[in-house]
């Protein structure tokens, strides 16, 4: 033996000493071959074959790592494969164990080995998962019942509560385990650490399990939550709101994910919601509900009760809410911090409640319904006038107030009823400052309309100036001023319409901006300051003026990252007005020539709002750094950020003309709206055309992976509107770079960029790249259907779907990749009901295909008894999609005469097949 020196010598040698049983000098043999070896085939036989050695020896750290230098060579090698998960077994790696012998079952799905040892794994990798959740639950229920067990640790422990609950393994053990009583023993404690465990354990038991948060519902009481909820802590109510959502989320279907046997209970959970929403308002006007609790009771009617789809004509949620609770928003409206008596309310309150009027008023279908609502709000404002009650009044105005924040139709036509407008100018001028502080906000929001502010104009400019130059009550003196600054810009951008005398509006922005920047004032006056800078930066002047005073603009930019949402708007309304960002219809040359002949107005443009002073703008906020301070606020998670807001933002332009640093930033915050939101609502008209360059530009290697994977995702959204946007993406010159993401190690680019190419398969150009000879995109598709991210298997098999039922040649093309047909059996056997369909829909295309080989391997093969058993199963709603594909997958293979009707004869839907017969 020492004289060979060919390694396929030593290899056959070791394998006779294998035979032998001579176990150590066959490793001696092997370790010798490698040593000599520079044919890679031949080494990873070597290798797999060293791998049995260890094995044998009870080596099995090498034995795996032999194993998996076999691997590397061929990945599909089997032997090597399933040699490593007997390794990895014996070392207690069961989850890679699994994942081994689970490729093996892939490649040779009739191996009874390997199926029992896939069996056998999967069962000791759930039992171990049981046994480990069940002590550490029971772990963490013994510290909390240890009397003598110190604070900190039961804090500790139940913090874990909460991690465990947001799986669903202990989620069920905490359940089961009789946890619902010790959570309530934590909230009865009092301790805000305590109680915020139990409220957020609770939320992780209730998501996405409808069975388990009706019963918790019952177990602990709607009353006992909202009490919780109406505590004076903010953490603690934002806790319990989540818990609510949580709730809602399961008894509605708003938690989309599939868990399986769960499904099948049928509960109605109508009740339940009814009785919560309910307790919801009784919470919004009652005096035991804190200022954060009644924010949180306001959030959750204004997330839930208005219809998400307008389509859904069920708004029965939104007309229960103004027939129960809409008096008792505007009582929310209606309050004065300033006065006695009043309900605890937060700063965000008040604006939190407008915005509800605001979506229930959207949500309604037809005139009767919006006649109702203005009756109620009628009724409640007139009821509370009295002249010999001045508190009463100024309730009256201030919830009037709220209207025209929300809806502001109904609150303009209930400023229109006779004596509103003159009671207004009237209260401004009383001694009291509650009445001139309500009187003003009152004359602000109602000066919308410009025939409103005309009045206020001829009546009110006077008391306006002489409140702000007497008063010496700060918060009186800026809204008094806000409002100088909303009749000043009456007249919009149109030169030839200004309100005041030439320089007023200057002046104004200035006092504005100098507000602004005094950080010794509290937040909400400083919010007033650029509320008047969002109506005069309408002035051309006044853009100019305010982007080249840097103080005033970081101070800005400061505020829009505070905690204070209801910043937002003003801030978005004065950006945009900077940049010109808003959306302005070309007027024809002779149609502005007919007006002046008929001596009608004409718009004029400001000198100041022609392009290159724009452009100028645009470069001074940019180094500003007004791209921090967008960021911040598309990320904001807060009803109060509305989608108006997010389009407002000023993103366009300094995507497309910005410099080079801020066209990357300004398209990722692009990327962010467009990911999250409806591009169609964020980026309305044409200007959604315009997106698409930017995002795309974010695609580039350069870029970091963050705004890769938002591009994408925002991309995936755009390509799934409709065919323009489609084609505009290609133009773009983006499949090529999409392409080469869908090969990228990191699992969620890979995944998005795979979701993108399935939008856009339907495109023609997509189709005919997939059908070129000397190319592996049809193969790496059908690869990815058995990768273990359900999400990027759901996204490949879609695109294989759609690409087979549009090109009947690529369903040949696709028996190329090899195991294909395995492939495809795994799928159709998925347990996700979404990925299984898609699996179906390739199997018809197949059998559609005018390949008839094809069409009879298919039904040669196992595929037919699948297709079998889930085309007789009884009907059931929530996989009937699925039981009609493959029902009529059979039709299909009838029509073919591949199979015959009598196979049939006992199915549950056999009328399926017997109508089919019949209309043929």
């Amino acid at each position: 033996m020492g004289e060979m020196a060919d390694p396929i010598q030593f290899k056959d040698e070791g394998n006779k000493h294998f035979q032998a049983g001579e176990v150590d000098k066959a490793i001696e043999c092997y370790t010798k071959a490698i040593k000599l070896c520079t044919d890679k085939k031949v080494l990873a036989v070597v290798y797999r074959n060293r791998s049995a050695c260890f094995l044998k020896k009870e080596s099995y750290t090498n034995a795996a790592s032999d194993a998996s230098k076999a691997i590397d060579v061929d990945a599909a090698d089997v032997k090597a494969l399933f040699r490593r998960c007997q390794a990895l077994e014996k070392l207690g790696k069961l989850d890679m164990a699994f994942k081994d012998v689970q490729r093996c079952s892939t490649i040779e799905p009739k191996n009874k080995t390997f199926l029992e040892t896939l069996r056998r794994l999967g069962a000791e990798i759930q039992a171990k998962t049981t046994f480990s959740t069940d002590s550490r639950v029971q772990n963490m229920f013994d510290i909390l019942l240890d009397e003598e067990m110190d604070k900190d640790k039961k804090e500790m422990a139940a913090n874990n509560l909460v991690v465990l609950a947001r799986e669903e393994a202990g989620a069920e053990r905490i359940f089961q385990n009789n946890g619902v009583p010790l959570l309530l023993d934590l909230l009865e404690t009092g301790k805000v650490e305590m109680v915020l465990a139990a409220i957020r354990t609770f939320a992780g038991m209730c998501t996405g399990h409808k069975a388990r948060a009706m019963a918790i519902i019952h177990l602990v009481g709607i009353d006992k939550l909202c009490s919780i909820m109406a505590v004076d802590n903010e953490d603690i109510a934002l806790a319990t709101c989540d818990l609510f959502q949580c709730i809602n989320d399961s008894l509605t279907g708003g938690d989309r994910r599939f868990y399986g046997k769960e499904e099948a209970l049928v509960l109605d959970a109508s009740k339940d919601l009814k009785s919560i929403l309910m307790a919801l308002l009784e919470m919004v006007a009652s005096k035991k509900v804190s200022g954060h609790g009644r924010d949180q009771a306001l959030n959750l009617l204004t997330r839930n009760v208005p219809r998400k789809d307008k389509k859904d004509p069920d708004h029965s949620k939104s007309l229960f809410t103004i027939d129960h609770g809409l008096k008792k928003i505007l009582k929310v409206c209606g309050q004065i911090p300033d006065l006695p008596d009043q309900l605890p309310m937060t700063e965000n309150t008040q604006l939190i409640a407008s915005v509800l009027l605001d979506k229930l008023w959207d949500d309604l279908r037809c005139d009767p319904e919006r006649d109702n609502y203005r009756e109620v709000c009628d009724e409640y404002i007139k009821g509370k006038f009295d002249p010999n009650d001045m508190d009463r009044n100024i309730h009256a105005i201030n919830a009037l107030s709220g209207l025209l924040q929300g809806p502001f139709e109904v609150g303009n036509q209930l400023v229109g009823r006779q004596g509103i407008m003159e009671m207004m100018v009237a209260l401004c001028g009383s001694e009291r400052e509650v009445d001139q502080m309500v009187a003003v906000e009152a004359l602000i929001h109602s000066s919308t309309k410009m025939s409103r502010a005309s009045f206020i104009i001829t009546n009110g400019v006077s008391l306006l100036k002489d409140i702000y130059k007497k008063t010496k009550n700060d918060k009186i003196k800026i809204r008094a001023l806000v409002g100088l600054c909303k009749l000043g810009s009456a007249g919009g951008d149109d030169y030839s319409m200004r309100q005041f005398a030439e320089g007023s509006t200057e002046k104004l922005a200035k006092q504005c901006r100098k507000w602004l920047c005094n950080s010794a004032m509290d937040t909400r006056t400083r919010k007033w300051a650029i509320e008047g800078l969002a109506y005069l930066t309408q002035d051309a002047d006044v853009k100019d003026d305010f982007v080249e005073d840097d103080p005033a603009m970081k101070a800005m930019f400061d505020l829009a990252k505070s905690k204070d949402k209801t910043i937002l708007y003003a801030v978005a309304c004065t950006l945009v007005n900077c940049t010109n960002s808003y959306e302005k219809k070309d007027i024809m040359p002779e149609l502005v020539q007919l007006a002046k002949f008929s001596k009608q107005h004409v718009p004029e443009q400001h000198p100041k709002d022609k392009k290159d002073f724009i452009q100028k703008r645009v470069k001074r906020m940019l180094k500003g750094g007004v791209i921090s301070a967008l960021t911040v606020m598309v990320k904001a998670d807060n009803v109060l950020l509305t989608d108006q807001t997010k389009e407002m933002l000023a993103l366009i332009p300094l995507a497309l003309e910005g410099s080079a640093i801020g066209k990357v930033r300004a398209a990722h915050a692009l990327a962010k709206i467009a990911a999250v939101s409806n591009p169609e609502i964020a980026f309305p008209g044409e200007r959604i055309y315009e997106v698409v360059r930017p995002l795309v530009s974010l695609l580039h290697p350069e870029r970091d992976g963050v705004q890769n994977y938002e591009a994408l995702l925002s991309l995936t959204n755009l390509a799934g509107l409709n065919d323009k946007l489609r084609v505009k993406i290609l133009k773009e010159k983006a499949l090529p770079e999409i392409e080469q993401y869908m090969f990228e190690d990191h699992d969620h680019i890979r995944q998005a960029a795979t979701e993108c190419m399935c939008n856009l398969v339907t495109c023609k150009e997509v189709q005919d790249r997939y059908l070129e000879d000397g190319n592996d995109r049809l193969k790496l598709l059908v690869l990815m259907c058995v990768e273990d991210n359900e999400k990027l298997q759901r996204a490949a098999a879609g695109g294989l779907a759609m690409l087979t039922a549009a090109q009947k040649k690529l369903c040949t093309k696709m028996t190329l990749t090899l195991q294909w047909m395995e492939i495809l059996q795994r799928l159709i056997l998925h347990d996700q009901p979404q990925i299984q369909h898609r699996g179906l829909v390739i199997v018809y295309n197949m059998l559609n295909s005018d390949d008839n080989e094809l069409a009879k391997k298919l039904m040669e093969s196992e595929i037919l008894e699948i297709l079998t058993v889930i085309g007789k199963a009884m009907d059931n709603p929530k996989r009937q999609i699925v039981i009609d594909v493959a029902r009529t997958c059979l039709v299909k293979a009838m029509d073919l005469g591949l199979i015959k009707f009598s196979n049939f004869s006992d199915y549950p839907g056999n009328y399926f097949f017997k109508r089919h017969l019949t209309t043929n």
